[in-house]
């Protein structure tokens, strides 16, 4: 995502808060939620063997059942899953050569395909759709506000074998000055609650990516410590600013000749890219590219005081979790 200086300063004028702004919006108002354009900063690469501060008690990973795993592939000549890699995320590792070159894993002609912002209705499920008629697989960075709105399209994410990684609470840019480090974290970790409420009390991946790509060194610090692996881009799709669906695909198509691989940047909260991405993935298949599954060591774990503060912030279901029809039947008309 190598822009123009102008266009770096107009955006870090423009985002602050936006992406906070549109994540607010209640699911059932899809239409007013729009996506506030990135701005790439440079980033200070994770340290390994950084200190936790004192005090600080980071809980071991949770002991969970497995994973559901892909569905069998039968469809012939479907683009599939070349190879799958396991990540340890201890001391939080960065990917993606936008902000991070130490981990240079994916061999020529390999990508990882990423989705952030979702679930959103319409445009997650069809995602799904796209990749099970490929047989494929992707990462979904989802942002914990939307998870609270859309749990059901979350769990079909986990459901069908999907990575699950988080976003923040509400897509607040964490270079924003305005934001405490206390508010920064807030925003990590309730979103990463979130996320873990929303499938059923199931931890997602260890896997971050910041909002805009906006990396704060002290953030990056704190994940580490987290043992959090951090996401960049090789290939930024800008589909946010895309017309129309040919221009999604061209724009990917057109950066992975020129770099012959990567992890590719896109969103589940587009409609363009929903739409997009069955010719995608086809065209992906015919210039011989092959996808990647990237899955974690252990699963993450969430802080207690998070998981506490979230409770009173998203409206709870009741106790019942009977389905509509066994609750409410129609007796006369």
């Amino acid at each position: 995502m190598r822009v123009a200086a102008k266009l770096i300063l107009a955006s870090a004028m423009s985002l602050g808060m936006a992406g906070a702004a549109w994540s607010q919006t209640p699911a059932a108002k899809p239409a007013a939620a729009t996506q506030a354009a990135p701005a790439a900063a440079p980033a200070a690469a994770p340290a390994p063997a950084a200190a936790a501060p004192a005090g600080f008690i980071n809980p071991p990973p949770p002991q969970q059942a497995p994973q559901p795993a892909r569905a069998a592939c039968n469809t012939p000549g479907a683009l599939g899953v070349a190879r799958t890699v396991e990540i340890d995320t201890t001391g939080g590792p960065g990917f993606g050569f936008e902000h991070f070159k130490e981990l240079d894993f994916l061999r020529d002609k390999e990508v990882v395909l990423t989705f952030d912002d979702g679930p959103w209705p319409k445009n997650t499920p069809a995602v799904l759709k796209a990749l099970a008629d490929e047989c494929t697989t992707g990462i979904f960075f989802s942002i914990g506000k939307h998870a609270t709105y859309e749990p059901e399209i979350l769990k079909q994410v986990y459901a069908a074998g999907h990575t699950v990684g988080t976003h923040t609470w509400s897509h607040a840019n964490l270079n924003n000055k305005k934001l405490t480090e206390a508010q920064r974290k807030e925003e990590i970790e309730k979103g990463l609650s979130a996320v873990k409420w929303a499938l059923g009390g199931i931890s997602p991946s260890p896997f971050f990516r910041f909002p805009a790509l906006q990396h704060p060194p002290e953030m990056v610090t704190y994940l580490g410590n987290r043992n959090t692996a951090i996401f960049s881009c090789d290939i930024d799709s800008f589909d946010f600013k895309a017309s129309k669906p040919e221009k999604v695909i061209e724009t990917v198509m057109k950066k992975l000749d020129n770099k012959g691989k990567g992890i590719i940047l896109m969103h589940d909260f587009q409609k363009h890219t929903a739409e997009a991405l069955p010719e995608l993935l086809k065209r992906l298949k015919a210039s011989g590219y092959k996808v990647v599954a990237m899955r974690a060591k252990f699963p993450a774990s969430t802080l207690p005081e998070y998981d506490q503060e979230l409770m009173k912030d998203i409206k709870l279901p009741t106790v019942s979790s009977r389905p509509v029809n066994s609750v409410v039947t129609t007796v006369s008309e």
